[in-house]
């Protein structure tokens, strides 16, 4: 017989184990709340910057480069979870305890907020710590070029296309969350998170903290014509559709199917 201690939970048990934790996230006081966001939206930077660094001057092609920079890219999300920190993408997955009446809409929203800005502020501050840091010049300044040509794409992007593109990168994100809780183990947690995440990032999907990140250092480098507009021009589609691919596409379809009282 099966040792059911190392098995992974059924996703009747991760979604009871979800909504627990949303409750959690919702009443956690301020002061932590920023804290672990600040640290959160550092995390997803260094998977950024990884992935920055990764994708330059492959030669392996676009469907090879690009896996591979998915990969490197679920450094952030790794930190996150293993490490601990409040993501906003993330924590759309508290709908559900909302959805049940157990966080109210003013809590839900006070997390989200909270978590948003700080999100904000540490991924900006990682952006700002690696144009200092002068790593940009590596390969005789082909790292720079990388960084700048990512801003100017996402910039660039259509709204109505980075809307659904949200969307699809945060239900992704957010399975991929809630993978980590059918976990027992830190490795497992790490080899659930790395196949979603690869994939939003190689299908080239729109993650709103990530963008934090990356066009803000794409605004930094010499040459640039980014200017703050065009940086919220493309993060508010963006993390429209992020809320509506976690919230709706995940949390709330599986309230529906494991939580909902019929």
């Amino acid at each position: 017989m099966a040792d059911q201690s190392v098995d992974a939970y059924k996703p009747a048990k991760i979604a009871e184990l979800v909504e627990s934790l949303g409750v959690k996230k919702a009443l956690l006081p301020p002061v932590p709340t920023i804290v672990l966001g600040l640290m959160a939206g550092a995390f997803i930077a260094f998977g950024a910057m990884f992935f920055t660094l990764v994708v330059t001057d492959t030669g392996m092609g676009l469907g090879p480069t690009r896996l591979l920079g998915g990969v490197a890219f679920s450094l952030g999300l790794i930190l996150v979870v293993v490490g601990g920190a409040e993501l906003f993408t993330g924590n759309n997955l508290i709908v559900m305890a909302w959805a049940d009446k157990k966080v109210s809409s003013a809590q839900l929203l006070k997390n989200w907020c909270l978590v948003y800005v700080s999100n904000l502020i540490g991924a900006v501050g990682a952006a700002i710590l690696v144009f200092w840091s002068g790593t940009l010049a590596l390969g005789n300044g082909a790292v720079a070029e990388t960084a700048l040509n990512i801003a100017i794409y996402k910039v660039d992007l259509d709204p109505f296309q980075a809307f659904f593109r949200g969307v699809l990168c945060n239900a992704l994100v957010c399975l991929s969350v809630w993978l980590c809780f059918a976990a027992r183990d830190v490795a497992s947690k790490v080899l659930v998170i790395i196949f979603p995440i690869s994939a939003f990032v190689a299908l080239g999907f729109e993650h709103c903290i990530a963008n934090m990140y990356f066009i803000p250092l794409g605004m930094l480098i010499d040459g640039s014509n980014i200017g703050v507009v065009d940086f919220i021009s493309n993060l508010v589609p963006v993390t429209v559709g992020n809320i509506v691919g976690g919230s709706v596409f995940v949390a709330f379809v599986y309230w529906v199917v494991y939580l909902r009282k019929y």
